[in-house]
């Protein structure tokens, strides 16, 4: 099998699982709750972590309630691009191979879900006292994460670039 055939059912394989593991929560959690019911699954973490079912009809944290087709659109247009970019990728872009998928799969969960309930289903609810209190997603996660590792690794080769530089000064 070719190295440009493994990439791609690699990324396909990460978008896949992404799909799955948010979609499948999900509809786990719309078939048992209904919107603003929690759950502790973790008695003793309650204060910190709930099950909380919640409709965000906008951006992250509920911004702009009113522009989730701007979103969904905004979706498909990244996830184009992330797949158009992907060939491009330098062979050693490992982490990048594996951001792109979390972000591309992340991406497609919450467009899926504004086409279908027209709004994203979030349910993990994160509560710092004091500082935030969060209700997300796994898809969320995913494409923060993906984010993340896309930072990482432009600052682990941006590093690899700038020791030559630094080794031709002194």
């Amino acid at each position: 099998m070719s190295l440009p055939l493994r990439r791609w059912l690699l990324l396909i394989a990460i978008i896949a699982v992404v799909l799955l593991v948010d979609q499948v929560t999900k509809r786990v959690v719309v078939d048992t709750l209904v919107v603003g019911q929690s759950l502790q699954p973790i008695p003793q973490l309650a204060p910190l972590f709930q099950i909380t079912y919640s409709q965000n009809r906008g951006a992250a944290f509920g911004f702009l309630p009113q522009a989730g087709d701007v979103f969904l659109v905004l979706a498909v247009i990244i996830i184009i691009g992330m797949v158009i970019f992907y060939p491009r990728l330098p062979d050693k872009a490992h982490f990048s191979r594996l951001a792109f998928g979390l972000v591309c799969g992340g991406a497609i969960g919450n467009a899926l879900d504004r086409l279908e309930y027209g709004a994203v289903i979030d349910f993990i609810h994160y509560t710092i006292p004091g500082v935030i209190s969060n209700v997300s997603n796994l898809a969320d996660h995913a494409i923060v994460f993906g984010v993340l590792l896309l930072v990482l690794e432009s600052w682990r080769t941006d590093g690899q670039k700038a020791k030559p530089e630094q080794e031709m000064v002194t």
